[in-house]
């Protein structure tokens, strides 16, 4: 492994951050299988592990915290995120000061130890102002308990406000942003990935596989009896995602990989990315994804995935995109009744 640093941070990591959504109910119930997952990765060079307390609620960093008892724990740059639901109550959730700490100590529990390197708030908070997150989080950090800060799917403009209230009211900053991207989804490199940049933020992109639509595996005309498959996702059903799948194929071939590999390198080509998540569910899974971490694209093969999928451009959209209330609810992209007749 060519180690990178994440952000201005001084911490290397990996190009591959091993993201341990699928360990647990959602994905794989097998706590000893996962844990030799984990460990397989940890051996085979990958020092970074991503997390969520939302991840089959919990049961995620308990394996995780499994995994790296017995000494790892020092060896592994270690993030968990916070802000998805967790319980029925409406205070478990959010970016709120009062949620944050008390999910943080939760992870911590879990997790089995008394920090983390990377705390991120997995969502951004309509309903709590920045700098009460921003607040909250750098007492955290004060404390010892979180070494650094991210946030995960923020909007470009939310990057630089946070940016702006950490810098005007002398609080710890985001130093990582956490974004989806993909040869299906690069809407990023117009914005996010540039603001990121611009603020010396690194850049852990999730889903460089596309939901699993770059694995070859999902075709036109064809039914993926996949786990991710159940999910009921409609991207997985878009027309338009998967013809782009079938004209990259053919440049996989051509290249003489796989299209996972492809898929894989491309996210980690851009300078501003400084690792992309893989999240393996089974050992063929993760055996499968070590088996390109060498690759490197080249110009030439970058150019046909450009002319496929112009840079900046989103085929479609995932169904685990955020969408900010501009966008979501209606009532704030429509004019009342009255005040439309009167225009």
């Amino acid at each position: 492994m060519k180690y990178r640093t994440l952000g201005r941070t001084g911490i290397k990591v990996s190009p591959y951050c091993l993201g341990a959504m699928m360990f647990g109910a959602v994905g794989n119930p097998d706590h000893d299988d996962s844990v030799r997952i984990i460990h397989k990765a940890l051996d085979s060079g990958i020092n970074f592990v991503d997390t969520a307390d939302a991840y089959s609620r919990g049961e995620s960093e308990e394996i995780v915290g499994k995994a790296l008892k017995g000494g790892r724990r020092d060896d592994v740059v270690l993030a968990t995120k916070a802000h998805l639901p967790m319980g029925d109550d409406p205070n478990q959730r959010g970016n709120s000061r009062r949620w944050l700490t008390r999910a943080l100590e939760d992870s911590l529990r879990r997790l089995g130890t008394d920090h983390v390197d990377l705390f991120q708030v997995h969502r951004p908070d309509p309903d709590t102002d920045v700098e009460e997150t921003l607040s909250a989080l750098t007492d955290l950090v004060r404390a010892g308990k979180v070494r650094h800060i991210g946030t995960s799917t923020f909007p470009a403009s939310e990057i630089v406000e946070a940016q702006w209230v950490s810098e005007r009211r002398g609080l710890a900053r985001f130093r990582t942003e956490q974004p989806p991207y993909s040869i299906l989804n690069r809407g990023i490199e117009r914005e996010v990935l540039p603001a990121c940049e611009r603020y010396g933020m690194g850049a852990l992109v999730w889903s460089p596989l596309a939901g699993g639509m770059l694995t070859g595996r999902y075709r036109k005309g064809v039914t993926a009896d996949t786990h991710r498959a159940g999910f009921g996702f409609t991207h997985m059903r878009d027309e338009r995602r998967l013809d782009v799948v079938e004209q990259l194929i053919p440049v996989a071939q051509d290249a003489g990989i796989s299209l996972t590999h492809l898929a894989t390198a491309f996210a980690i080509a851009h300078p501003a990315v400084t690792s992309a998540i893989i999240g393996p569910r089974t050992m063929g899974h993760l055996d499968d994804l070590l088996a390109g971490a060498e690759t490197i694209l080249d110009d030439e093969t970058l150019d046909r995935i450009d002319a496929i999928v112009p840079p900046g451009t989103d085929i479609g959209r995932l169904d685990t995109a955020y969408d900010p209330p501009a966008v979501r609810v209606a009532r704030l992209r429509r004019r009342l009744p009255d005040e439309r007749s009167a225009a």
